[in-house]
């Protein structure tokens, strides 16, 4: 398992080269996130949305915090493999260019719960890559 904290930076030209497919789909840190990332994703067509972990110091927080963002009718039980399962469906969303999981908080989170932290990374590098075969990609950006 990669540790949470070797994550790439996201690049100098970051979400527009993820938009325009200069820059991969990935798993990537940054500073922070602010409230243009979201314009710009739905402006270029995507589904975007934040995480809040603000507070958050465990896997259940997490969850519940995905389980907010992405507006699910219930909790995600089940743990790191039920959420893996979210995020390979996300018909529910609807007709998409591409999805956006922005997190906000994530410095926070992973010095409270560091196992944690690289368990979600991992699933999250998971959902990248199932769905970079698929019409609609998926990145992650942590920030």
């Amino acid at each position: 398992m990669t540790s949470s904290a070797q994550l790439p930076e996201l690049p100098e030209d970051g979400l527009s080269g993820i938009f325009d497919g200069t820059v991969p789909p990935g798993v990537y840190r940054t500073a922070s996130v602010g409230p243009e990332a979201l314009i710009q994703a739905q402006a270029e067509g995507w589904y975007g949305t934040v995480v809040d972990l603000s507070g958050v110091t465990d896997r259940s927080g997490f969850l519940a915090g995905c389980a907010a963002a992405l507006e699910l009718p219930g909790p995600i039980v089940g743990g790191w493999d039920a959420l893996a399962d979210r995020f390979t469906d996300l018909s529910w969303l609807g007709a998409t260019g591409g999805y956006l999981i922005l997190t906000s908080g994530w410095a926070g989170f992973q010095y409270a719960a560091p196992r944690d932290a690289d368990s979600a990374a991992e699933v999250l590098g998971a959902a990248v890559g199932y769905w970079a075969v698929r019409e609609a990609p998926l990145a992650a950006v942590l920030g």
